[in-house]
């Protein structure tokens, strides 16, 4: 019996506005475990850039911590992104949400001139070193563009971040729901997810297809 193919899944908090979006997260770890998978959950030991109300959309004046939030979705078996060795596993993925913009980076903010957080840059180029497979949701390839550059990717059709992200260097592919574009040269999945106007099944189709074609890669 073959081993089974094991993800690194690095959230950003617990909540679309201000980490995590839930159900992108929630889905992966589904998914993973239906195609006989496994999962190890990390996520960067920092301050969030601010917290936001989910039932008023309003920023509030409290302190989180984006490990401690992203616990909440792990059940607390979670470990800090700084521990993250590429060796250890053979796939590495980001849900999306606003987190992956604010936490894992400065997009939200800073737009083009956005800066990586270390620890998630380095768990990048180390895994791409490596030629294991990345993957990203929703607006997470944002990222992967910042730091690899000349890659191909989508976050669904969304125009303006398609011209940033062809600024960074990455050809931009439009996608519709459920759809996944496959760079196969880097080996890096991605699916727009929340980008797109979307049912909860409809996100789930577009992750379980990005994890298959993962999978796939590694094999």
């Amino acid at each position: 019996m073959s081993k089974p193919i094991k993800f690194a899944v690095v959230l950003s908090g617990c909540g679309v506005y201000d980490g995590s979006e839930i159900h992108e997260a929630t889905l992966t770890l589904l998914a993973i475990s239906k195609l006989n998978g496994e999962y190890e959950i990390f996520a960067p030991d920092v301050e969030q850039l601010h917290v936001v109300n989910h039932l008023t959309g309003n920023v509030s004046d409290e302190k989180r911590n984006v490990l401690v939030e992203s616990a909440r979705i792990a059940r607390g078996k979670i470990k800090a992104l700084q521990a993250y060795k590429a060796s250890d596993v053979d796939a590495l993925i980001f849900p999306g949400g606003f987190g992956a913009a604010k936490n894992l980076s400065t997009y939200a903010i800073q737009n083009e001139k956005m800066t990586v957080l270390p620890e998630v840059e380095k768990a990048i180029i180390e895994t791409a070193k490596q030629n294991k497979p990345i993957g990203a949701w929703c607006i997470s390839p944002v990222i992967l563009s910042k730091v690899l550059g000349n890659i191909s990717l989508t976050i669904g059709n969304e125009i303006d971040i398609a011209k940033l992200l062809e600024k960074f260097g990455s050809k931009h592919v439009t996608t519709g729901h459920g759809e996944i574009a496959i760079d196969l040269e880097n080996k890096i999945v991605t699916t727009p997810c929340y980008m797109l106007e979307s049912s909860i099944a409809q996100i789930y189709d577009g992750i379980e297809n990005a994890i298959r074609a993962m999978i796939k890669m590694v094999k």
